[in-house]
């Protein structure tokens, strides 16, 4: 499973990446979660708005912080 979080690096883009790291650890699912902050890359996936989490390609939430137990639904 490969899972992005988007962003420049601000405090909501920081605790995103940390929700999307307690939920992996949680579930124990093999994942590679990558920080992307390229604006160009950010770009590329049609994502306009930071926090956002792509997970194996597919968009899942752009523009606010998704809490623990929704990176849990998406990756179970």
């Amino acid at each position: 499973m490969e899972i992005k979080v988007l962003g420049p690096g601000c405090p909501k883009c920081q605790q995103t990446e940390e929700n999307v790291k307690q939920a992996v650890a949680e579930a124990g699912v093999e994942a590679d979660v990558e920080k992307v902050t390229d604006t160009m890359k950010i770009a590329g996936y049609g994502v306009f708005g930071t926090p956002a989490v792509v997970v194996d390609g597919e968009v899942k939430v752009v523009g606010k912080i998704p809490t623990k137990d929704d990176v849990l639904k998406w990756i179970k």
